[in-house]
């Protein structure tokens, strides 16, 4: 059995006035895997990252590297990751190679290999053809991969990318996830990556740690995940709120389990289309007019609701936590 490239152990965080941003989480990392960090703004993701990446320090638990510890080998861990933050961190008024060319510096690449390194990843990266021109006429897709470039420069082990396709269209997305794959299959680097698109989650990583207000509630592969649901899921939606009509639905043959939020009930059974018109008999026997009714099989928004106990939203804003990191980081500390 390989050992993990990352252990994490009970690792929390918390700031000032009280603000727990990650409460004792724990997982590993295999070497050559794409580990996903899935949850809403706010739950805790960057929190974490920063922490794996030695910019924050730990207030309990522990985490490492290659066996390295994060408190105690900060410089170590540097040389060994590459790191591609939230925002951007190209220079506009230089050109994609120069861009690069400053990364290669910034890491110490030895200037005999500093051009070959730099070509075979604009090459890799479809990029050589813009290499010339200035970032501030690239695209918002075009700029991620020369982020992600500058990041592999320096041939690390591990690339932690926090929510390296933000702001991109779909198609941008696909792209973006298509070259991570990429980095794993061609350079065999291990890849952290958080992000908030579920979509972006179930197609790009081997696994995913699904995580909500600093804890993780489920760890495995997007296809353990759903199969841990069992069988389908039944939605039902009511035109207006009234009467709980849970007890109502547990008691039809065939159900599992229900949730009930706002006004929406998720049934669980093994069979959907079983159920369905009992399902639709109970709202007509309580007097509440159905809205929709869908039959479907588990999708990680479910697997969502059915760990967290709430419906996933992308749009959710930065918590207390996220923002003073933020502010942390801008006064150049190292909270």
């Amino acid at each position: 059995m390989v050992d993990p490239i990352i252990v994490v152990d009970r690792l929390a965080k918390e700031f000032p006035g009280g603000i727990k941003a990650v409460r004792g989480v724990s997982f590993d990392v295999a070497p050559k895997e794409i580990f996903g960090f899935l949850g809403p703004n706010g739950a805790g993701k960057s929190t974490t990252l920063g922490m794996l990446t030695t910019q924050l320090r730990p207030t309990g638990g522990r985490a490492t590297i290659e066996g390295l510890d994060v408190l105690e080998h900060p410089r170590e861990i540097r040389q060994r990751i590459g790191l591609v933050f939230q925002e951007s961190t190209a220079d506009d008024e230089l050109t994609g190679r120069e861009n690069l060319e400053l990364s290669a510096a910034l890491y110490a690449v030895p200037r005999g290999e500093t051009q070959g390194r730099i070509d075979r990843l604009l090459s890799s990266l479809k990029l050589e053809d813009s290499a010339g021109r200035l970032v501030k006429t690239y695209s918002g897709g075009m700029r991620r991969r020369l982020e992600i470039a500058a990041g592999i420069l320096h041939t690390p082990h591990v690339l932690f990318l926090d929510e390296p396709t933000i702001g991109l269209d779909p198609q941008g997305r696909a792209g973006i996830g298509t070259y991570i794959r990429e980095l794993r299959d061609k350079f065999g680097v291990t890849v952290f990556v958080t992000t908030h698109y579920l979509e972006e989650a179930d197609q790009l990583c081997d696994r995913i740690a699904i995580i909500d207000h600093g804890e993780i509630r489920a760890i495995g592969t997007p296809s353990e995940l759903k199969e841990r649901l069992g069988g389908d899921v039944v939605t039902l939606t009511l035109r207006e709120e009234g009467a709980d009509l849970t007890s109502a639905f547990r008691a039809v043959p065939g159900v599992l389990d229900v949730q009930r939020q706002d006004g929406r009930y998720r049934l669980k059974t093994a069979r959907g289309e079983a159920i369905v018109a009992d399902a639709v008999k109970c709202c007509l026997d309580a007097g509440a007019p159905l809205a929709t009714v869908a039959v479907k099989r588990p999708s990680l928004d479910e697997v969502f609701l059915e760990f967290t106990g709430r419906e996933y939203r992308e749009e959710e804003g930065p918590s207390a936590a996220d923002v003073a990191m933020r502010m942390n980081q801008w006064r150049g500390r190292r909270p």
